[in-house]
């Protein structure tokens, strides 16, 4: 399905060639590792209705993001341009709503546009005909939410609510002439971690399988491994993460008392025990778990409940349905929560599509592709033209199986929020298929380079191994071609640090 096929010619943006053209439904969840996605054979929980969509469309199993972290993949998503373009290198810097995005170019060709959940980009949204956001990272119950009338507070929980406006866009928001792209973006399962009231004790008396390197000593890594602040052991707070405090102010009785239920028998258990050492690390990873995978319950549920609307209502036949996360998330591998280094938990997102009698139902694809590469896919399936400046590729003929000859063969990576909260240290890096060469910089001058047929883990970092030598100067030349070919640099993100002091 290369770009001339799926391509509807930009003379068709009335409402007659409009029918012809897909709806897109994008739902993206905060910080949903793929180890905890069904499909994607993880060993700690099941996600049925998700699995739904790769079960009757394609799982992507080589996903990365550019970025990292939640504004800056955000941003990439919507301009399919690096950070160091789209300026929103970290959680810090406000969009600038005045760039050209996909919803944009959607629109101006005839689509109806709506935006509901997290937004994090610091200004209000723009080329939405309608949308509904919280505000910065938003809350898990009775959030306030955002739109062009101003800010009102909901009764209820935060996934719920969203999953329940999205279903009312979709039966009477939308016009029913008109293709339509709704981006449902939903705030779990991001930190702290507070799920649904149904299930505060959904997984209490699971065994969690134990990731081989939650004990993870860094012997072979640079600085930067050992010096973050993201570790299981000693970063991750008794009474804000794992809920040993009080229960937050915002719960309204009902929503207390089942709270309070849920974790009072946890809190003396705690108490009682006071596990020390490894004992601790093991409590502390299977509270995490317990939290985290009850936020991704409700996010499931919720991609179930819109599931069954698209069918129910005709709508699924000309829908193409995706579901990914902003980025990947350590869920205790190397001993650490959080996302940020370009190590292949945090680089890689979930990404499965769902489009009847487009894509092959059950396919898998093993290319690599980037959240940069969104937009010019979308605007593809859409037959609207890509502007020249947008630097991702559709991906549309790998969701039908076919890999065009000069399919990239590596993908380029950036983290630039450095010193910050976790304390991940600035890098960029390149990956193949086989390879993964990481360059930190800034306070700490290192390389890493992983062999990921012979180290999926990424424990040894071969570096300075003679026998990876040739591998070195090749991922260090590939390396400098992607940077040139995307416009970046080292030099460049110095200058770029330098302006930011100085403001």
């Amino acid at each position: 399905m290369g770009a001339a096929s799926l391509a509807v010619p930009l003379a068709l943006c009335g409402r007659e060639g409009a029918r012809k053209r897909p709806n897109i439904l994008f739902i993206m969840a905060d910080d949903h590792a793929s180890q905890a996605v069904g499909c994607y054979g993880s060993r700690v929980n099941r996600t049925p209705h998700i699995d739904r969509i790769a079960a009757e469309g394609v799982r992507f199993d080589n996903c990365f993001c550019t970025n990292g972290i939640c504004a800056p993949s955000r941003a990439v998503i919507l301009t399919g341009k690096h950070s160091h373009l789209n300026g929103v290198r970290d959680n810090a810097v406000a969009f600038d709503g005045a760039q050209t995005t996909f919803p944009k170019l959607l629109r101006a060709a005839g689509y109806r546009t709506a935006l509901i959940g997290k937004w994090h980009l610091g200004s209000d949204p723009t080329g939405f005909d309608h949308w509904n956001i919280l505000p910065g990272q938003g809350e898990y119950y009775n959030p306030e939410m955002i739109d062009p009338s101003g800010r009102r507070r909901h009764e209820g929980y935060v996934t719920d609510l969203l999953t329940d406006w999205a279903i009312d866009y979709l039966r009477e928001g939308r016009d029913p002439e008109r293709p339509f792209l709704l981006m449902l973006h939903h705030k779990a399962p991001h930190r702290n971690w507070q799920p649904a009231e149904r299930h505060l004790g959904l997984y209490d008396a699971t065994n969690f399988w134990e990731p081989p390197t939650l004990f993870d000593d860094y012997a072979t890594r640079s600085r930067a491994a050992a010096e973050q602040e993201m570790t299981i052991a000693g970063h991750m707070i008794l009474d804000y993460d794992l809920k040993m405090g009080a229960a937050p102010e915002r719960l309204n009785e009902a929503q207390r008392t089942a709270w309070e239920a849920a974790y009072r028998l946890k809190r003396e258990a705690f108490a009682r025990e006071s596990p020390q050492g490894e004992a601790l690390v093991r409590w502390k990873y299977k509270r995490y778990l317990e939290d985290y995978l009850g936020c991704v319950a409700s996010v499931d549920e919720g991609v179930g409940r819109v599931l069954d609307y698209l069918d129910g209502s005709g709508l699924s036949e000309n829908t193409l349905v995706v579901y990914t996360s902003d980025q990947g998330f350590f869920l205790g591998e190397h001993g650490w929560f959080d996302k940020r280094f370009m190590y292949e938990e945090a680089l890689r997102m979930p990404f499965v599509a769902r489009w009847p009698d487009r894509i092959e139902p059950g396919s898998v694809c093993a290319e690599m592709v980037q959240n940069l590469d969104f937009a010019p896919t979308f605007l593809d399936l859409a037959g609207v033209e890509r502007p020249d400046d947008m630097q991702g590729r559709s991906f549309g003929p790998l969701l039908r199986g076919r890999t065009p000859r000069d399919w990239p063969g590596s993908i380029y990576y950036h983290y630039y929020e450095y010193p910050a909260v976790h304390m991940a240290k600035r890098h960029f890096g390149v990956r193949t298929k086989r390879h993964k060469l990481i360059r930190f910089y800034h306070d700490i001058d290192a390389w890493e380079l992983y062999d990921l047929e012979r180290d999926p883990l990424e424990v040894n970092n071969v570096c300075g191994d003679p026998a990876y030598a040739g591998v070195v100067a090749e991922l260090k030349g590939e390396l400098a071609r992607l940077q040139a070919l995307y416009g970046d640099s080292e030099e460049l993100a110095r200058e770029m640090l330098a302006r930011d002091l100085a403001k």
